[in-house]
C-alpha cells in the first residue's frame, strides 16, 4: 500500500507518475521527489485516471506501454478534461508511437532507458512553461492576421473561434506572434520555446504540423507559418502570397 499523499503545498508541483514497472516508478518518483514535486503514483490506465480525478495534478508522466488501456488512450482522456502537461515514456525503438504521443496533445517524451535527472529536468521544463503565466503582470493580447493570444489567460482564437491547444502548441504560437515576420531555425525554436539546449527536433516539427492543422486554412498550404528553406519557419502577420515551393519532407514540416 502506497503512504498518503503529500500536501500539495504553496509552489509546490503535483506530479502523476504511471508506469506499470514498479522499479522504474520508484526510481523516478525519488528523483521527482528529491527535486521537490508531491508524487503520485498508478499502475495502469484507470487508477491513473481515477487519481487524476481526485488529486489534479500539474503534469503527468505517462508510460506508453500500459495493460490494458495504453498510454495514447489515457492522454486522450486526460486532455479531453484539462489542458494538464503529459510528458510519455516510450520505448526508444517506437517512434511512430512517440509521435504519435505528440500529435495527440502530449508536451514531451524521453525514451527508455533514460537517465532520471535528465527526466527530472524536462519536468521542469515544461512546468515553468506551463506556469509562466501566473508571474506575469497584465499585458495586452498578441494579435497578427485574425490569431489572437491572450497569454495571462492562456486562451488563444483564429477568426473569433477558441483554438484548443496543447501547452506546447499555445506557447508556440505565442512566440511567433512575439516575432512575426522573422524566422526561426529548430534548433532556435527548441531552445526559445522548449527552454532545452538538446533534444530531437522531429518535436518541433510534430508541433509546427500540429499547430498548422489548427491556425491554418488549409494546412497543406499554409500562408501563416510558412517553412523558410534552410532556416526554419516564419509566421506571415501579413497575407503574404503562397510560396511556389515543393512541399517539404516530412524532417522540415
Amino acid at each position: 500500500m502506497q503512504p498518503p499523499p503529500q500536501e500539495h503545498g504553496p509552489g509546490a508541483f503535483r506530479v502523476l507518475v504511471v508506469d506499470d514497472d514498479p522499479t522504474v516508478a520508484e526510481v523516478v518518483e525519488g528523483y521527482l521527489e528529491r527535486a521537490g514535486h508531491v508524487v503520485d503514483r498508478a499502475e495502469d490506465g484507470p487508477s491513473a485516471l481515477a487519481c487524476a480525478t481526485a488529486r489534479r495534478p500539474d503534469l503527468v508522466v505517462l508510460d506508453l506501454m500500459l495493460p490494458g488501456m495504453d498510454g495514447l488512450e489515457v492522454c486522450r482522456r486526460l486532455r479531453a478534461e484539462r489542458p494538464v502537461p503529459v510528458i510519455m515514456l516510450t520505448a526508444r525503438g517506437d517512434e511512430d508511437d512517440r509521435i504519435l504521443g505528440l500529435e495527440i496533445g502530449a508536451d514531451d517524451y524521453v525514451t527508455k532507458p533514460f537517465s532520471p535527472r535528465e527526466l527530472v529536468l524536462r519536468v521542469g521544463s515544461v512546468l515553468r512553461r506551463s506556469r509562466a503565466s501566473a508571474s506575469r503582470g497584465p499585458a495586452a493580447p498578441l494579435r497578427a492576421a485574425g490569431v489572437s493570444v491572450d497569454e495571462v489567460a492562456r486562451r488563444a482564437a483564429k477568426d473569433g473561434r477558441e483554438l484548443a491547444l496543447t501547452v506546447r502548441e499555445f506557447d508556440l504560437l505565442a512566440f511567433f506572434l512575439r516575432n512575426p515576420g522573422r524566422a526561426f531555425g529548430r534548433e532556435e525554436l527548441m531552445r526559445e520555446v522548449w527552454g532545452w539546449e538538446f533534444g530531437d527536433l522531429s518535436t518541433v516539427t510534430v508541433h509546427i504540423r500540429r499547430l498548422r492543422g489548427k491556425v491554418e486554412d488549409d494546412p497543406a498550404r499554409p500562408r501563416l507559418i510558412q517553412t523558410v528553406w534552410g532556416v526554419g519557419y516564419r509566421f506571415e502577420a501579413a497575407d503574404a502570397p503562397l510560396a511556389s515551393h515543393p512541399r517539404p519532407s516530412r524532417a522540415e514540416g
